[in-house]
């Protein structure tokens, strides 16, 4: 049973609060009911009942949901056992909401040391006056003969004598790192223990099959007739191995880690359909209306809860915070909160900044969450282009100027960061970055800048020998099939490695335009890198192709501002790198992007067009280029 205790100035004011309520009944977000339980003591802070709401209650909010609400005497502590009973009775029989405003007062004010009369003068020369509620019990105990005052002695000493022994204890005791772990998470390890890296790879044989179920649909149903055509379309690339595009990548992640026995569920505003109308995971049959979810229909007799996947409420702050919670609950279970576009994210900030990026580091609390973050510049306007990375990546708790143990062997890097931010640009890379979530022996939150233009881009293909753990194909390196966290460039120009004048380090859907500018300009001594896990920062990857290109300019190209974006985090790593070779610092570094500028992106297509053409060309220019400082 959840019990959620409110202040009365939050419970009116605090917009997260209706937004968690009307979650109360949805099929995907229920709780079973919640028991909210109001400490209404008069004063929001310094701030007065009339200046703080426009209702005469504060608790008039939850009128919006068709539950009890209980106003109770706080004085009365019968009664407010009674009305606590009562709630947990209606909570247990209806499995629904319930509302107790306990009308009470702050003795002291806000705190110990605050003084309230200062602001309430007239309220508190009545409180100073007024007997407590616990004198106010006892004198009625009293009265009707059931104790004396023996009695009454007898019980503050030993709640007293509690309290002292406790209060000692607290001085010398010593927190276990682990206190936080529940059954769930047991066998979990801890920044502090090295947990080795695992591939993530599936047998061929396996995606083949999960791949046909996922693209398979009833004879019986009957689809709209797009929809049809793209579920004929991905039987085709499961079929011939190729041409995977970004939509069944992920349902092959899904579907594998369903197979696996793992709990998978999305969520978010349009993630059925997916807003780029892409992904299709529910599909209506068109005379009837019946949904039918390719993903739960995997294996014979499978589970149908096993997956969950549900269009959420038009919230992002309360949606976000949900998900939050599953996923703590839940660490085997892979948990995604995807927003309508990346910017939205805005409406959701509270819960990145004091919950997701700090959670381990302020209660030790573990989140395997995803947060998928539609971002890149199209030419749509500044609301709906940019997911703010630079303030991902500013809240992300690396040192920029020290190189960590980077010996896969030794290596503690993403245990050590608070959480990891990526930028993928192949549909086989999203496969195995969600994968990764599930398959090592910790949890770290993921953010991904998710894309939108390559959902359906001609090149942005994977072929599905790249999911597989089989050796022998381009898609395997030494250590196995799993996430590259950078991925070199794709020229295969090895005798010119030293004729390579110009290392273009990149990040996201912005290496494709690169790439074909780089192609009409022949311009074959110009290598494109792209940087896909962005933190923590691939110090090895980077040195190496530092080495790979000794004689080349370093240049780091984005979409963003200058102000935005990845470039104020990957300026001074890249230029760690670069000093412990001996490459020079962060004055070596070369810019290309938008200038900075106050909104993310300009309102004009015909603008945007132009400011992406002169990025691309500039980074593929025979001319050096200038530094921006």
């Amino acid at each position: 049973m959840g019990i959620l205790i409110h202040g009365d100035g939050s419970f009116a004011g605090q917009g997260v609060v209706y937004e968690t309520l009307h979650l109360s009944a949805l099929p995907n977000y229920t709780t079973g009911g919640t028991i909210h339980i109001v400490v209404n003591n008069q004063v929001a802070f310094t701030t007065d009942p009339m200046s703080g709401r426009s209702s005469q209650y504060c608790t008039d909010v939850a009128k919006a949901l068709n539950v009890p609400i209980f106003h109770v005497n706080g004085d009365d502590m019968e009664a407010v056992v009674h009305v606590c009973e009562l709630a947990a009775e209606w909570r247990q029989t209806f499995h629904s909401d319930v509302v107790v405003d306990l009308v009470c007062y702050r003795r002291f004010g806000h705190n110990e040391i605050d003084e309230p009369s200062f602001t309430q003068p007239n309220m508190y020369k009545v409180i100073r006056n007024h007997p407590s509620a616990l004198t106010i019990y006892q004198n009625k105990l009293l009265e009707s003969g059931q104790v004396t005052k023996e009695d009454i002695e007898r019980i503050q000493n030993k709640v007293n004598s509690i309290l002292n022994e406790e209060f000692l204890s607290s001085k010398d005791y010593v927190p276990q790192r682990r206190d936080w772990l529940s059954s769930h998470w047991s066998g979990f390890k801890s920044p502090e223990q090295i947990s080795r890296i695992r591939n993530t790879g599936v047998k061929p044989e396996i995606l083949k099959s999960v791949g046909k179920a996922v693209t398979a649909l009833p004879e019986t149903f009957k689809p709209h007739r797009a929809v049809k055509k793209v579920y004929e379309q991905r039987g085709q690339m499961i079929e011939t191995g190729e041409g995977i595009d970004w939509a069944v990548a992920e349902a092959l992640a899904f579907a594998t880690l369903l197979v696996e026995g793992n709990h998978v569920r999305l969520s978010g505003q349009d993630v059925e359909r997916g807003t780029f109308s892409h992904r299709h995971s529910v599909l209506h049959d068109q005379e009837t209306g019946e949904k039918y979810c390719p993903l739960d229909h995997i294996t014979a007799g499978q589970d149908e809860e096993m997956f969950t996947v549900s269009n959420s409420s038009l919230s992002e702050f309360g949606v976000l915070g949900f998900e939050l919670g599953y996923s703590m609950e839940s660490p085997n279970a892979l948990v995604i909160w995807e927003a309508q576009f990346g910017d939205f994210a805005n409406g959701a900030h509270v819960i990145f900044d004091q919950f997701l990026s700090s959670g381990e580091s302020k209660w030790l609390r573990q989140t395997g969450l995803v947060v998928l973050l539609p971002h890149g510049y199209d030419g749509q306007g500044p609301e709906h282009s940019s997911a703010r990375l630079e303030r991902f990546l500013q809240m992300s708790d690396d040192n920029p100027f020290v190189i960590p143990e980077m010996d896969p062997t030794l290596r503690k890097q993403i245990q050590e960061c608070n959480w990891q931010v990526v930028n993928v640009t192949t549909p086989a890379n999203y496969f195995h970055v969600l994968r990764r979530q599930i398959h090592r022996e910790f949890r770290k939150p993921l953010i991904v800048m998710a894309p939108k233009n390559l959902l359906r881009h001609k090149d942005c293909k994977s072929n599905l020998s790249e999911f597989d753990d089989v050796q022998g194909h381009p898609g395997f390196d030494k250590q196995g099939t799993r996430f590259k966290r950078l991925i070199k460039d794709q020229n295969h120009h090895s005798d010119l490695e030293e004729g390579i004048r110009r290392l273009v380090l990149c990040s996201g859907k912005v290496y494709y335009e690169l790439d074909e500018q780089r192609r009409k300009a022949e311009a074959k001594d110009v290598a494109i890198c792209r940087v896909e896990q962005l933190c923590p920062f691939p110090y090895d990857l980077i040195q190496r192709e530092l080495k790979r290109y000794p004689n080349a300019e370093i240049v780091w190209v984005q979409e963003e501002p200058m102000n935005m974006g990845a470039y104020s985090y990957i300026a001074p790593r890249l230029s760690t790198a670069m000093k412990s070779l001996g490459r020079g610092t962060i004055d070596d570094i070369k810019y290309i992007g938008r200038a900075p500028s106050a909104a993310s992106a300009t309102g004009f297509y015909s603008v945007h067009l132009k400011e992406q053409s002169e990025i691309v060309q500039k980074a593929v220019q025979k001319e050096p280029i200038e530094s921006h400082s």
